[in-house]
């Protein structure tokens, strides 16, 4: 590591040794520092140097999709705005790391010269190995990474705003009433017949809190709460209390512990959604999800409504947002600590993270794919607003770990 960033990283740990809220146990607070220290350490000086180095083409200006477990890249046959969305949200966040700026700033630039659609509008899902448009569609999640990663951006650049703007007008395209917005349009807007789906509006939610932190207005505020309401109406399984993929009434629906516990955090940790009744909903989503969808302290994938097991697989995504729930929960604070412990011991290496076990805890995918650093930085976040109320108390500035 570079001297310069180096003196960064002994700065940032250096300040995480401090005690956790009072309404934490006091037995634990030493232990889960010390923890949460390390899983920190690995993501500054394992994971994010490798999107910094072998996992950034620097010719097109974009973060290849994934690097296999010898960090180097796998073969490219796309690039993704979601990913450099989300990679821009992260450079964006680690701001005061030498070179975040920077990269944050060619992410931006290559968003709009690379996935930009200069004939319809809105943004393309992908471009191929040359930087040309593959897949043209109009896609909801990528649309709501975009808007994300630019309200993010504008707390720094205030050139970010034309870019937020034209998000905000594009995801309108997708509404389809009841709050809610369809999943994918074609290239053009047209109608391709796809119904929304949890997924992509939880993202959006997501977005619409980033854009409100960044720059409140009143039609964004009216969407987020229109969004929830039909989330609620459309969404929320009242008899099995979980929150599903698709609308209630679709055939071979299905729920994930990972998204319950991430539309948790979303709602609890706002001051805009903590008194919605989706709110209320998630909080019996959370402690359904952790009764049915943990195995050995990892979350599993999916489960019918109804609580039956459809595939064990682990990802560390899921584990990430398992956590970040748990953050806001002080009475939970054993459980955090064997969360976290098991994030270190089972989804982290010195060459950076294993993205899947199956059901049986066996390493099931060998790459590391440049989306996930969004959700572990989510995580760490939420953890060190934990440890400071301060932290939890500026939501609207970049993190930092005190």
């Amino acid at each position: 590591m570079a001297p310069a960033k180096d003196a960064w990283f002994s700065a940032r740990v250096a300040r995480i040794y401090r005690p956790m809220k009072p309404s934490m146990p006091a037995s634990l607070p030493s232990q889960l520092a010390e923890t949460f220290a390390t899983v920190w350490q690995h993501f500054l000086q394992g994971i994010v140097p490798l999107w910094e180095g072998p996992g950034w083409n620097a010719a097109l200006g974009l973060p290849y999709e994934a690097l296999d477990a010898a960090q180097q890249p796998l073969p490219v046959q796309r690039y993704r705005a979601m990913a450099c969305a989300r990679q821009l949200f992260v450079f964006t966040s680690l701001g005061d790391r030498p070179g975040a700026a920077e990269r944050a700033a060619a992410l931006f630039a290559s968003l709009n010269r690379h996935f930009a659609d200069p004939e319809h509008g809105g943004w393309f899902y992908s471009v191929d190995a040359l930087g040309a448009p593959l897949d043209t569609r109009k896609d909801l999640y990528t649309h709501a990474f975009i808007l994300f990663a630019c309200a993010h951006y504008l707390r720094r650049a205030p050139a970010a705003a034309a870019s937020l703007d034209d998000a905000l007008q594009a995801i309108q395209r997708f509404a389809i009433g009841d709050g809610l917005y369809t999943a994918c349009l074609d290239g053009n807007w047209a109608s391709l017949g796809q119904g929304p789906l949890q997924n992509p509006l939880m993202h959006l939610a997501e977005a619409f809190l980033a854009a409100l932190d960044s720059r409140p207005d009143a039609a964004t505020e009216g969407a987020l709460q229109a969004l929830c309401d039909g989330m609620r109406q459309h969404f929320f399984d009242a008899e099995h209390q979980v929150l599903l993929e698709m609308p209630c009434a679709s055939a071979g629906n299905w729920y994930e512990p990972g998204h319950q516990f991430e539309w948790f955090y979303l709602l609890a940790s706002s001051p805009r959604l903590a008194a919605h009744p989706l709110t209320a909903g998630m909080r019996l989503a959370l402690a359904r999800s952790e009764a049915q969808g943990l195995r050995d302290g990892a979350v599993c994938a999916t489960l019918t409504a109804d609580g039956n097991l459809l595939d064990g697989t682990r990802r560390i995504w899921a584990q990430a947002e398992y956590l970040r729930a748990l953050s806001l929960l002080p009475e939970r604070a054993s459980a955090l600590m064997a969360g976290l412990q098991q994030l270190r011991a089972q989804f982290l290496r010195a060459e950076g993270w294993f993205e899947c076990r199956d059901a049986a805890g066996a390493v099931s995918r060998q790459d590391m794919p440049s989306t996930t650093p969004y959700h572990l930085y989510t995580c760490f976040e939420a953890l060190a607003a934990a440890f400071s109320p301060s932290a939890a108390d500026s939501r609207q500035s970049p993190p930092t770990i005190d």
